[in-house]
């Protein structure tokens, strides 16, 4: 049999393992085992059409990619997902000014990160729809639909995410940047490039962010600060003044709409393509 099988297997090679059970020393368990020659392996492989990716070019100079270069191209891209909503919208300012004034406050986890975070998402999908309409037709749509090649539809992508970056970044970042970087002064928006567009963008997110934070600040502060004197002129200087004074930190906020007051401000200060 075994004759046989190497006639007409002669790849495959045959080995045989005995494994001693520690319960019987009379008992021998005879284990055969398969495994296949390399070259083998490998004609199989080239036969059956699943390499680890293919490259196809129809003569015009367009490339069509295999599944699995796509799949890991897509990968790819949900992996930098985060970092590209974090540094390329809105949701840094946003975030970071609902956190200040969280803490403006006082209430400690109340609307909790979760929430914040939710708020932030949605706000930022409001104040970057006109830009994702833009990018969808001049750029998704069209390649989709098989108008556009690849490399077209990136250029045509970037150019209005530079546009909406630009118009929201301060000028000094952007030059700050740009002397670091040793670039002469920019014409239009498509001559920035990224490396130096990002950053600027970034750095005057958060002094904008901060600067809005600090102005939330100041009327909780002096709510504080008034109820801390009263506190202290009545001689109750073992209760908290943070305590007393957030129901009126809630009752002021309540009063002039403060929610709507935020959101709409935030929403507000950007401008669009």
């Amino acid at each position: 049999m075994l004759d046989n099988l190497c006639m007409y297997y002669p790849p495959i090679i045959i080995s045989f393992s005995f494994i001693f059970l520690p319960t019987s020393s009379s008992n021998i368990l005879l284990i055969t085992s398969l495994s296949i020659d390399p070259a083998m392996s490998q004609e199989i492989q080239a036969n059956s059409g699943l390499p680890a990716f293919n490259v196809f070019d129809d003569g015009s100079g367009v490339a069509t990619y295999s599944l699995s270069l796509q799949i890991l191209a897509l990968m790819t891209f949900l992996t930098v997902l985060p970092s590209l909503v974090l540094g390329m919208t809105s949701f840094t300012r946003v975030i970071i000014v609902l956190s200040i004034l969280r803490q403006a406050m006082g209430t400690q986890q109340t609307p909790p990160n979760q929430v914040l975070i939710a708020i932030a998402l949605f706000l930022t999908f409001f104040i970057m729809t006109p830009t994702i309409n833009e990018l969808n037709e001049v750029a998704i749509s069209p390649y989709l639909d098989g108008q556009m090649s690849a490399e077209n539809a990136l250029a045509s992508g970037s150019d209005t995410m530079k546009a909406f970056l630009v118009n929201n970044t301060r000028e000094n970042d952007l030059v700050m940047f740009a002397d670091m970087a040793g670039d002469d002064k920019y014409e239009t928006s498509e001559e920035v490039p990224l490396s130096v567009l990002l950053p600027a963008f970034i750095t005057s997110e958060l002094k904008t962010a901060f600067q809005i934070g600090f102005l939330l600040f100041l009327p909780f502060l002096v709510i504080d600060m008034v109820i801390a004197s009263i506190l202290m002129s009545l001689g109750m200087m073992m209760l908290s003044p943070m305590l007393v004074a957030l129901p009126f930190k809630l009752l002021l906020f309540v009063l002039v709409d403060g929610w709507a007051m935020t959101v709409g401000s935030l929403a507000a200060t950007y401008a669009q393509v």
